[in-house]
């Protein structure tokens, strides 16, 4: 006698509606697919830890730049308190703009953009070198002002433009990019002039990022370690021998010892370290500082952190990039394709290597390099960037799929035999069923 339960056939009649016999045990199942083949995606709610993370970090990163830019600006000739954090509430205002449409766009309409924003990003890097168009900072070309649009930081775009750009690639080159002449190669030919420009600029704090996540991508992508080792020992020679400038060799050798010119090129090493100290546990308290901080609201911001809210609030600054580490990680690991997987590991490699990059030199654990704390550092592009790139994060977050859970939407990635996924637990499973 045959005991299987009988299934109801779906959708052979026009205008039947498909349904489900209460009694069999509920599984996952794949997107429903129309007659013209495409997939009706099974949205749900987005990460929402990684969006209050971004919130908290935003919030705190416009009070500090508020407490530390204050009595520089009612000193200044306009006596303008909010002369530095106005900017950054509307800079703030717009990101939550760029992140909220971002968020609600698929992300994978971002593979038919990503070679001319590539194109975009390094046509604006180039401008940079034109004396017409750029702003000279500190001897470094980074800033760049066309017309009445406000300046915009080049390398900013870079980084999300090249994030883009090799998680399409990557996503398309699938199991060959473990090959020489197939992945090496051309991951040389895509990354080095984004990476050689910015580090003409100088730039050698954004230059570090962009390699760092470069290589990252990489790695996860399944890159040889025989050749990722040999990139990385290349690359540190090549900077070594023939890149870094007379003061940046300078910035290498205080940062060996800073106290040998407190006064001059260890000044901001060692104020920053004395702030740290005065915090103590809890801090002096909001706008109570005792030790000035150069680039307060800028690039040593985390220092005021530790001087006006201690150990307690420097603590917490860390521990809500760990957060949103570990939040970006899971969210590559259960995204529906390999493409959302390898955007979702380099979006969340870009931030948070950035940040302890940042925090690592505040700490004297780094040489100085000028980079900001993302979130929290004064500056609209990289406020605005880093805002649209959490979007995408959230996008991706939509869209994530339990582990065991058959995704035939991974199979758009080609390029692949199997249509896989490279990282663990995006890869396409047998169903497994579970109890009602």
């Amino acid at each position: 006698m045959n005991l299987t339960p009988s299934i109801p056939r779906l959708g052979r009649r026009r205008g039947e509606e498909a349904a489900v016999d209460e009694r069999l045990p509920m599984v996952n199942r794949t997107p429903v697919k129309s007659r013209a083949g495409a997939v009706r995606r099974e949205r749900h709610q987005a990460d929402y830890v990684i969006l209050v993370v971004v919130v908290a970090l935003t919030a705190l990163g416009i009070l500090m730049v508020y407490s530390s830019s204050a009595l520089r600006g009612y000193l200044s000739q306009d006596a303008d308190t909010f002369a530095t954090v106005g900017p950054q509430i509307q800079w703030a205002i717009l990101g939550f703009v760029a992140m909220a449409v971002m968020m609600r766009v698929d992300y994978r309409w971002l593979r038919l953009a990503s070679l001319p924003f590539y194109v975009v990003a390094i046509g604006l890097l180039v401008l940079v070198f034109v004396p017409q168009f750029n702003i000279v900072v500190g001897g470094s070309a980074r800033w760049l002002k066309l017309g009445e649009l406000p300046a915009i930081h080049p390398a900013e775009i870079a980084k999300l433009a090249m994030v883009i750009y090799l998680a399409h690639w990557f996503a398309r080159r699938g199991h060959r990019i473990r090959g020489f002449w197939a992945g090496t190669v051309p991951f040389l030919i895509i990354v080095a002039p984004i990476i050689a420009l910015v580090f003409k600029e100088p730039d050698l704090g954004t230059t570090g990022v962009l390699t760092l996540t470069a290589l990252t991508m990489f790695f996860v992508a399944g890159a040889n370690l025989f050749h990722l080792a040999t990139m990385v020992t290349g690359a540190l020679m090549v900077m070594i021998v023939v890149g870094l400038r007379g003061y940046q060799l300078d910035r290498i050798r205080t940062w060996q010892n800073p106290w040998l010119d407190p006064l001059g090129e260890g000044f901001h090493t060692v104020q920053g370290l004395l702030a740290l100290g005065v915090g103590g546990l809890f801090g002096t308290g909001l706008g109570a500082s005792k030790v000035f901080v150069p680039n307060a609201f800028n690039d040593f911001i985390f220092a005021e952190v530790g001087q006006e809210f201690g150990l307690l609030g420097s603590v917490v600054v860390i521990g809500l990039f760990l957060i949103l580490a570990y939040s970006g990680v899971r969210v590559a690991l259960a995204a529906p394709d390999t493409f959302g997987a390898l955007l979702a590991a380099g979006i969340t490699a870009w931030l948070c290597l950035q940040a302890f990059l940042n925090i690592g030199v505040v700490v004297a654990l780094l040489p100085i390099t000028g980079i900001t704390l993302p979130f929290i550092s004064a500056g609209g592009s990289s406020l605005i960037i880093s805002f649209a790139a959490v979007g995408i994060l959230l996008s991706i977050s939509r869209e994530t799929v339990e582990k065991g859970t058959w995704n035939d939407d991974a199979t758009a990635d080609r390029g692949r035999r199997d249509g896989r996924t490279h990282l663990p637990g995006a890869r396409r499973r047998t169903v497994a069923s579970r109890p009602s």
